[in-house]
């Protein structure tokens, strides 16, 4: 049997006999018993099987919704909350920009500026960050992306080092810049969710994008720059870059130069459009998701839009969206039944506002080394940051921003996120290899790390969220 599993099972076993014994735990209530029983089983699996996510997720909530913890109602309503229907909508609306070849055009008119090195890393780094507004979840990111990476990779084939260096920029800034975005990683749906039923707070796209961008920006800049050092020397550096539009569009089926088509037209019109109400949301009081909905049926209308509404649903990850279904509900049974706050209830008195966030983020950015998916490392961690931040006197949502933004750090290994697994092997291309992730790691996780608590710290309350409440 595999190690990691027998660990898991032994763990979550024990921890299953300790909480049906009676007498353990005084004050304790039946229903905390038996959320926390399947709280611990589903981390477990998560961890040390191979069991699909979606599918442990459902389980849980199934086991809760039997018996009892909550009701059907809770379980069910779920999949019609506001962030669901945000994120079908954005793929929709994904699905559209991606049909029009508008991403091809908008990595040509970057990168094509760069005359060095450095200006070609930080030109692709902010094209990267940019389809945060576009494309929602970061392996759809990447999917998009790729294209444009094996353009550059056939432009600059007689220097391979430079080749590496950006196969491991472009997974790495895709999942820091994620940030960025209410709808930019499912994991912040969670977070948002979990906010507001465990501690009735609310975060718009608006408020999202007001505290995640800079973070986004100025981490994935930073990263860019540890990358480079990294992985190149400095004679890999000095010598100067020039990549045609040309060369980007061999790899490209869609137009990258010349004329803009009408669809071209209307999608960037759209997609500005969807774009400017969601930021000016607070003037016009109109939901981000219903803006969304919006969007997508003008987009898949037959008159103006440019991709079919059966096409675009197509691209909608339906198991990532029952999975957050899932998790929240299983954050309701641990907020409602009072698991939580008796997870968090020992913490010292002593812990500092400071130092509860050091702690915080640390564990969120180690997370992934055991639990790979990002949305379940949110569904674990969230919950119980939350609960404990609001015993330690600490803002729930500097906290649970905290942790969301941390745990988007995964690039230890290649299997710690699908954009890393995505770009680690290519046919015909040279990439990067385990040291090389093992290395970057070594430096950008105790750095985005800070970076994070000096945000929570010293930046964020300056834009209206304090450190304690």
């Amino acid at each position: 049997m595999n190690p990691r599993l027998t660990a898991a099972l032994c763990v979550a076993l024990s921890l299953c006999a300790l909480l049906a014994v009676p007498g353990n735990f005084p004050g304790l209530s039946g229903e905390a018993r038996l959320t926390l029983v399947v709280f611990a089983l589903a981390t477990c699996a998560w961890i040390g099987t191979p069991i699909d996510d979606t599918y442990i997720a459902l389980g849980a909530g199934l086991a809760l919704t039997v018996t009892g913890v909550i009701s059907s109602d809770t379980l069910f309503g779920t999949l019609g909350d506001s962030t669901v229907w945000l994120l079908i909508c954005a793929f929709v609306l994904a699905a559209a920009v991606a049909r029009t070849g508008l991403a091809g055009r908008a990595a040509a008119f970057l990168v094509g500026g760069a005359r060095t090195v450095r200006q070609l890393t930080h030109l692709t780094t902010a094209a990267l960050v940019v389809t945060a507004f576009a494309v929602p979840a970061t392996s759809g990111r990447a999917a998009l992306a790729l294209p444009v990476f094996l353009a550059l990779a056939k432009a600059l084939a007689d220097r391979r080092r430079l080749v590496v260096m950006l196969a491991l920029l472009f997974p790495t800034v895709i999942l820091l810049s994620a940030v960025a975005t209410l709808i930019g990683a499912g994991a912040h749906l969670i977070t948002v969710s979990v906010l507001w039923e465990a501690a009735g707070e609310r975060v718009g796209f608006t408020e999202w994008l007001l505290l995640g961008l800079p973070l986004a920006v100025v981490s994935s800049h930073l990263a860019a720059e540890v990358v480079l050092l990294t992985t190149t020397r400095r004679a890999d550096r000095a010598g100067p870059v020039h990549i045609t539009a040309e060369e980007i569009q061999r790899h490209s089926d869609r137009p990258v130069t010349g004329p803009w088509t009408q669809a071209e037209k209307r999608c960037a019109l759209l997609l500005a459009t969807v774009v400017a109400l969601w930021c000016s949301e607070p003037l016009h009081r109109v939901s981000p998701a219903m803006v969304a909905l919006i969007g997508a049926v003008v987009a898949a209308s037959p008159a103006l839009g440019t991709v079919r509404l059966k096409d675009a649903l197509k691209t909608v990850p339906w198991s990532l969206l029952l999975f957050m279904a899932a998790t929240m509900a299983m954050g309701v049974a641990l907020a409602e039944s009072g698991a939580a706050q008796w997870l968090v209830g020992g913490l010292p008195s002593a812990v500092t506002p400071v130092m509860f966030l050091a702690v915080v983020i640390a564990v969120s950015t180690a997370a992934h080394l055991v639990l790979q998916s990002r949305s379940a490392r949110s569904s674990v961690l969230v919950p119980l940051v939350v609960a404990a931040a609001v015993g330690a006197g600490v803002n729930p949502v500097a906290a649970a921003l905290a942790s969301t933004a941390a745990a988007g750090f995964c690039h230890t290994l290649p299997a710690s996120a699908k954009p890393v697994t995505l770009f680690a092997d290519i046919p015909g291309t040279p990439t990067y290899t385990p040291r090389d992730l093992l290395r970057l790691s070594a430096v950008l996780a105790p750095l985005t790390a800070a970076l994070v608590l000096l945000f929570a710290v010293a930046v964020w309350p300056l834009l209206g969220v304090p450190v304690t409440r």
